[in-house]
C-alpha cells in the first residue's frame, strides 16, 4: 500500500510523519520484545522434568510455544490501536495477531482475541464502548505506511473535511480507505486471515460462547469460512485448558480447500487444530466404487440410521434355553427367563453394543454366584471373574450376543435380501431395498468394493458398536453439501462439545444438498442452535455477484440475493467464442489477467482441464492444476481448477470456461446451476466468462 498518512486528530501531537515514526518505533519495540519472548522460551530445558513422560510433554508444549512466537517480517505485529477511557484513566492498546509483553509483563501488543480488543471491532459513534479514538494502520512489507483515525467520542478526526477526503481518514463516518484497501488487496497463495478487517457482525459470531452451536448462512464473499477459522482461534484462546484436552477439528469439502485455508490458523498462532475432509474423517476403508446417484442418495438418507440400528441390535437373540455351568462336582442351572431379564436390562441401558456384550458375561456369572451363595457356598470375589471367563458362560453369551464389526454388518445387509428386509421393514420400501442390494455380491466382506456413501454407513455402525470419542469443538464448512448420514457422523464427533456450521444453501452442489438449516442442524444433533445470516459481501464485487445472482430464482427460490458492499464494482466480461477458438480465447483472457498483480483462477468443466492445461503450456503461461498438484507448495499466479473442486477457493481474477458445460456435468438441473453459481462467485476483482455454447437460460436472462 502506498504511503498516504492521514492528518492526525486534534488530540495527536506532531505531524503525520511524526505520528507514523512513533508508531513504527513502537512496532520495532514490539518485534524486539517478541524476539526476547521466543529466545527465553527456547532457553528452557524440558529435561529438568520429574520423569521421561513429563519431559516429553513439556518439550512438546515448549515447541508449540516457540512456534506461536514466530515473527513474520512480511506483516506487522499490530494493525490497529484504540485509545480508551478506563477505570485506570486513559489507556492505549495496540491490537495485533498475538500478545506481546515486555520483561515486566506489561502488554506491548494485545491479542485480537483478548476481551479489551472487542471494542476495536464493535465500537461505533453510537456505542463507543469507552473508545475515544480508533486507529487503523496501512502496511507494506512489514512497515507502517499510513494511518487513519476515527473519533468515537463525538470529536473530529481531522481538522478539515477536505483533509479527511484527501487522505482517506476514517473521520466519524466509519468509512475506512485502509480497511477497504486491505479487503480488496490482491492475493496469492493460500487464504489470509481477516483479523484486521473483521466486521461487527462477524465478530459477534467469532466471540460466541463455547457452549453455543452456531449455524452461519453466508453468501459468497461474506467471509464465513474465515469467520469460522477465527472462531476456532478465539475459542482456543478463551478456553485453552478445556480444548487442549478435548481438541478442535476443522472439516472441509476437499483437500484443495484445506490447502487453501491451511495458513490461517498458524498465522494467528494456533498450530494444534486438526484438519480433515469429510472423506478422510470417515475413512473406514478404501473407496473402490462409485454409487449411482439414486443409490448414493438413499445410502445418505437419515432413515438408514434406523435400518443400521436394527441390523445391529437385531442380532441379540432371546434366551430360550437354560444355561448350565459346571463348578466342582456340581452343575449350576440358570433358567432362561432370568437370563432374558438381564439381556433386556442391558438393551434398555442404552450403552453401545460391544460394551453391553462385555457386560453380559459378567451378568451371567453374577446369576451363577447368586445360586452359589444361596447354597451356602461363598467362593470369594475372584470367583465371578473366573466364572465369566469359563467356556460355558462365554459360549452362552456369544450365542445370545455375537461379536460384530461394521464391515461385517454392512456386508450382510447389502448382500443378503432377507437380512436387509428384516432390518428395513416399515422403513424402506421394497424397491428401495432392491436399490441397495449388490447385483453381484462379493464372496467376503474383505472383497467388498465400498463407495463413498458406504463410509458414512460404516461410521454409523462403528458408533453403534463402540462410542465415537467427542471433541471440544468442530468447525464444519460447506455443510449444505453433506448427506444426512454424513451430518450425523460429524455431529457425533461433537456430541459433548459444540459446533460452528458454515455454508450457503444456494451453493449446495450435491443431489442431497439440504434446503433448510433447521433440518441439517437436527441431523447434526443440534436442533437448538443459533442461526446467523451474513449477506454483506466484502470479497465479491457488485458486478460479479449481480451476474451470478441471476441464477438464484431458478435454483434457490426464496433465498435473498447477497449484497456487495465494495466501493469498487469490479469487472465483468462475457466473451462469446467460436468453438474452434475457445481455447485461444481462454489463453487471451489469462494473458490479460496476469498483467495485474494477484492470483488468477481458470475454472473449467472437469473434462476440459487437461486440454486447457496443454493450451496454456503451449502459450508459455506457467500454471498449476489443483486436481493434480494441489499439494505443491509453489505459489503460482495462475491455477487451473476443475469446477467440481472450486468451492471455497478465491482468486483476484477468474476466467470461467463454458458455463453451460459446467452446469450440464451435474446429475440434475438444480445441482448444475448451483455448481455454476459457486464457480461464478470465486472472483475477488474481475470475472471473464468464455463460452461457445449458449449460456444457461437463467444466466442469459
Amino acid at each position: 500500500m502506498p504511503a498516504t498518512p492521514a492528518h492526525p486528530s486534534p488530540t495527536t501531537l506532531g505531524s503525520p510523519d511524526d505520528v507514523l515514526a512513533r508508531e513504527q518505533a513502537h512496532l520495532d519495540r514490539a518485534r524486539d520484545e517478541l524476539r526476547r519472548m521466543r529466545e527465553t522460551t527456547e532457553s528452557l530445558d524440558a529435561s529438568t522434568a520429574a520423569d521421561a513422560f513429563n519431559a516429553a510433554y513439556l518439550d512438546l508444549v515448549l515447541a508449540r510455544r516457540v512456534a506461536s512466537l514466530q515473527d513474520d517480517p512480511r506483516t506487522t505485529l499490530f494493525f490497529g490501536r484504540i485509545d480508551c477511557r478506563t477505570e485506570h484513566g486513559e489507556e492505549t492498546f495496540h491490537v495485533g495477531r498475538r500478545h506481546v509483553s515486555d520483561d515486566h509483563g506489561d502488554p506491548v501488543v494485545v491479542d485480537w482475541r483478548a476481551p479489551i480488543s472487542t471494542a476495536f471491532y464493535r465500537a461505533s459513534p453510537t456505542e463507543p464502548m469507552g473508545v475515544e479514538l480508533r486507529r487503523r494502520f496501512g502496511v507494506d512489507r512489514g512497515r507502517l505506511t499510513a494511518y487513519e483515525d476515527e473519533r468515537l467520542d463525538g470529536g473530529a478526526a481531522d481538522e478539515t473535511d477536505d483533509a479527511s477526503a484527501a487522505t482517506g481518514a476514517a473521520g466519524s463516518t466509519g468509512h475506512s480507505a485502509i480497511l477497504a484497501a486491505e479487503i480488496e488487496r490482491p492475493r496469492s497463495g493460500p487464504m489470509r486471515d481477516i483479523v484486521s478487517t473483521i466486521q461487527p457482525e462477524q465478530d459477534e459470531i467469532v466471540r460466541s460462547d463455547i457452549a453455543t452451536s452456531i449455524c452461519v448462512q453466508g453468501a459468497p464473499g461474506t467471509g464465513k469460512t474465515a469467520v469460522g477459522l477465527h472462531r476456532a482461534a478465539w475459542l482456543l484462546y478463551s478456553f485453552r485448558q478445556r480444548l487442549d484436552r478435548s481438541g478442535v477439528l476443522v472439516v472441509g469439502p476437499n483437500r484443495a480447500f484445506l490447502d487453501h485455508i491451511g495458513a490461517v490458523l498458524p498465522s494467528l498462532g494456533e498450530v494444534r487444530v486438526r484438519h480433515a475432509t469429510i472423506d478422510t474423517l470417515l475413512e473406514h476403508g478404501r473407496v473402490r466404487a462409485q454409487d449411482p446417484t439414486p443409490v448414493a442418495a438413499l445410502k445418505g438418507d437419515a432413515r438408514m440410521a434406523r435400518v443400521l440400528h436394527r441390523a445391529v441390535w437385531g442380532r441379540v437373540a432371546r434366551a430360550d434355553e437354560a444355561m448350565v455351568v459346571p463348578r466342582g462336582s456340581r452343575r449350576w442351572r440358570v433358567p432362561a427367563y432370568d437370563i432374558q431379564d438381564e439381556v433386556d436390562a442391558l438393551v434398555a441401558r442404552g450403552v453401545r453394543y460391544s460394551a453391553a456384550r462385555e457386560l453380559l458375561a459378567q451378568r451371567l456369572a453374577h446369576l451363577v454366584m447368586l445360586r452359589l451363595e444361596a447354597s451356602g457356598d461363598f467362593p470369594g470375589e475372584a470367583a465371578q471373574g473366573a466364572i465369566a471367563r469359563s467356556a460355558p458362560v462365554t459360549a452362552y453369551a456369544k450365542s445370545l450376543w455375537p461379536p460384530l464389526d461394521p464391515a461385517g454388518v454392512l456386508f450382510r445387509l447389502l448382500s443378503d435380501a432377507d437380512a436387509l428386509a428384516e432390518a428395513a421393514e416399515g422403513v424402506l420400501a421394497a424397491d428401495e431395498q432392491r436399490l441397495l442390494l449388490w447385483d453381484a455380491p462379493p464372496r467376503t466382506k474383505g472383497a467388498a468394493r465400498w463407495s463413498t456413501a458406504d463410509m458414512a454407513l460404516l461410521d454409523e455402525l462403528a458408533d453403534l458398536l463402540e462410542r465415537t470419542p467427542s471433541l471440544g469443538h468442530v468447525v464444519l464448512d460447506e455443510a449444505q453439501d453433506l448427506s444426512p448420514m454424513q451430518l450425523r457422523a460429524v455431529g457425533r464427533r461433537a456430541s459433548t462439545g459444540s459446533l460452528t456450521v458454515l455454508g450457503d444453501l444456494a451453493q449446495g452442489t450435491t443431489p442431497w444438498a439440504t434446503d433448510a438449516w433447521e433440518t441439517a442442524m437436527a441431523h447434526l444433533g443440534r436442533p437448538e442452535h443459533e442461526l446467523v445470516v451474513l449477506d454483506r459481501g466484502f470479497r465479491v464485487p457488485g458486478l460479479v455477484i449481480e451476474f451470478a445472482a441471476r441464477l438464484l430464482p431458478a435454483m434457490a427460490p426464496g433465498l435473498g440475493a447477497p449484497r456487495s458492499v465494495r466501493d469498487n464494482p469490479g469487472r465483468l466480461d462475457v466473451v462469446a467464442a467460436d468453438p474452434a477458438r475457445r481455447s485461444a480465447a481462454v489463453v487471451a483472457a489469462v494473458r490479460a489477467a496476469v498483467t495485474e498483480p494477484g492470483s488468477v483462477g481458470v475454472i473449467a468443466p472437469d473434462a476440459f482441464v487437461t486440454a486447457l492445461s496443454t493450451a496454456l503450456a503451449r502459450a508459455g503461461i506457467p500454471h498449476g492444476r489443483l486436481d493434480a498438484d494441489h499439494g505443491d507448495d509453489d505459489d503460482r499466479q495462475v491455477e487451473l481448477v476443475p469446477a467440481s473442486i472450486a468451492k471455497g477457493l478465491e482468486f483476484d481474477r477468474v476466467v470461467v470456461v463454458e458455463p453451460a458445460a459446467i452446469a450440464a456435468a451435474e446429475p440434475d438441473q438444480r445441482t448444475g446451476l448451483r455448481r455454476l453459481y459457486v464457480v461464478l462467485t470465486r472472483a475477488v476483482s474481475g470475472l471473464t466468462v468464455v463460452h461457445s455454447d449458449p449460456l444457461p437460460e437463467a444466466l442469459a436472462g
